[in-house]
């Protein structure tokens, strides 16, 4: 299957930048330092000098929405004004919204357009557990990135995600396991789809990556959640070296400098590919 328009922009920004660093533009307002929050659009003006610090070391920004959304109509507002600054200034860098959307038929379409058509990101994460019917206005959407959540990084991941599940033919596995086998056989049919796994289980990656050697994987949780950039990086990465995003937050955009942050993390990552 050829890559999708999403896919190919992902691999050409890579080579282009020799990076596999995504930043989340996670900018909640009590941390954002205070010469920005006298800004009259202060999420804004931080992410401005965020992408301007950061850009030439990253394949991809990923703002998390509910920063904005806590916020309401302004921060919704400065949202899609900063989506315009990357369109404008950085076509090329890769847009996440993670937002791990996942309701029933009708409002995901609503949710569809508004992420993909009024914001203009490029990909979005999903949440799997109501199944891929009501997913299909994301899935349908060849030339965007449909990011399924398989094993996150979240303190108490565990407690649903390992649960042992009964297949066909009486084999009992995973439930991570089985979402990133259905994402594979059965989702993925316009190749537009990725999965999460997070950097702070490695093992669960390398097994990921093994199941799944051809989707690319949204790892996060290096930086302030203490996964690995090593192991992540050995047990993420395609056969080519790439195929991965590797996610800091909270490390890179409230660090005392965080184009130098973001510089090393790329280097760091770069080192173990």
């Amino acid at each position: 299957m050829p890559p999708s328009a999403i896919l190919a922009k992902y691999a050409r920004r890579v080579a282009a930048s020799g990076s596999l660093l995504c930043v989340g533009l996670d900018c909640a307002l009590e941390r954002i330092p205070e010469r920005f929050r006298g800004e009259p659009q202060p999420q804004l003006a931080f992410n401005r000098f965020i992408i301007e610090q950061t850009h030439s070391f990253v394949s991809a920004y990923k703002p998390n929405m509910a920063f904005y959304e806590a916020r309401g109509a302004d921060g919704l507002r400065e949202l899609a004004l900063t989506l315009d600054h990357l369109r404008t200034h950085h076509p090329d860098i890769v847009t996440i919204c993670d937002a791990k959307r996942g309701d029933n038929r009708t409002t995901n379409q609503a949710y569809a357009t508004a992420i993909f058509d009024q914001l203009g990101f490029d990909s979005v994460t999903l949440q799997p557990y109501m199944g891929r019917a009501v997913l299909e206005p994301f899935l349908a959407r060849h030339d965007k990135g449909c990011i399924v959540l398989c094993r996150t990084s979240n303190p108490g991941d565990a407690e649903l995600q390992e649960l042992s599940v009964r297949c066909e033919g009486g084999e009992h596995k995973p439930l991570w396991r089985v979402v990133a086998e259905r994402v594979r056989d059965h989702w993925n049919e316009r190749g537009n789809c990725m999965l999460v796994v997070g950097a702070t289980v490695p093992a669960v990656l390398r097994e990921v990556r093994a199941l799944a050697p051809d989707l690319p994987i949204l790892a996060p949780g290096i930086g302030e959640q203490g996964g690995d950039v090593e192991l992540a990086t050995r047990a993420g990465v395609d056969a080519s070296g790439g195929g991965l995003f590797l996610s800091a937050s909270r490390s890179v955009i409230f660090s005392a400098d965080p184009a130098r942050e973001a510089c090393a993390l790329r280097d760091a990552i770069n080192s173990f590919r």
